[in-house]
């Protein structure tokens, strides 16, 4: 059979185009596509929940020069234990990049005969008098997280952040009545690791908090929070959380004292945008 030298000619063409296109087919490797987990898609994210914790707290308050009784309010006031809503509020400009707030408003209140005589704030308070005791925490975070390592399993990141601790306590009795108030913003450092057990489920564990030393033995503080939770995410927007929280806040201010440790469980959900 006789090649016609035009087909020659395109057939010396098409193998030219060929021989070098093998090689680059072989070496190309399709780009992986993320594949994030339900729940990691969002620019705002908001939750609201109760804890229902349990309460160790004791404080202390002195004023013109007579030192306070160490009062721990459940013996000797007869607070019980409570539960309180919580609100969180994320905001996320970026995949790695949070800012976090947190409120968590904490309030006691119980009357209750005392079984001792204990002093506060100055004042004398018998044994075998009625007291009335108000107890208000108010427990801020405003925070930023920085995810440094992000993948679709999940993340590990640290974070920076101020807690605002306003404490406010009131006895009240027939005869006297006297208040003490604690407050200021104290910065914290710490960590956080949520990992995807499935695609729509993850355990979140977060810890942060700050060790002030002792200053001339008149100024002292600390304040550790330990959070983890589940998340179960029904869509992208919509999930539910469960989970366990530890609060221990202790303080020295000159001579006024306070010891904070209330942990226990919690649940909410969460809406995302």
């Amino acid at each position: 059979m006789v090649i016609k030298p035009a087909l020659r000619l395109y057939a010396c063409l098409l193998l030219t185009l060929l021989v070098p296109a093998g090689p680059a087919l072989a070496q190309y490797t399709p780009r992986s596509v993320s594949n994030p987990a339900i729940g990691e898609t969002y620019h705002v994210e908001g939750a609201i929940g109760f804890w229902f914790p349990t309460a160790d707290i004791t404080i202390s308050s002195e004023s013109l020069g007579i030192p306070g009784t160490d009062i721990d309010v459940k013996k000797d006031l007869g607070i019980v234990d409570q539960n309180f809503p919580e609100f969180h509020l994320t905001l996320r400009p970026g995949r790695k990049h949070k800012f976090r707030f947190q409120l968590i408003p904490l309030s006691y209140n119980a009357q209750h005969t005392l079984t001792r005589t204990i002093v506060f704030n100055g004042q004398e308070y018998t044994i075998g008098i009625p007291v009335k005791s108000d107890l208000e925490w108010k427990a801020w975070r405003f925070g930023y997280e920085y995810d440094f390592i992000y993948r679709d399993w999940g993340f590990v990141g640290f974070i920076l952040e101020a807690k605002y601790t306003d404490v406010n306590a009131t006895l009240t009795s027939p005869f006297v009545s006297e208040y003490a108030r604690a407050q200021g913003p104290i910065p914290a450092a710490g960590g956080i690791v949520r990992v995807y057990v499935v695609r729509n489920v993850s355990v979140t564990g977060e810890l942060s908090g700050i060790d002030i030393p002792t200053i001339q033995d008149k100024y002292q503080a600390h304040y550790t929070e330990l959070n983890i939770y589940g998340t179960w995410n029904f869509i992208n927007n919509v999930g539910a959380q469960f989970g366990y929280r530890l609060l221990n806040v202790g303080y020295m201010f000159k001579e006024d004292t306070g010891s904070f440790i209330v942990d226990g469980l919690h649940f909410g959900v969460v809406a995302r945008f």
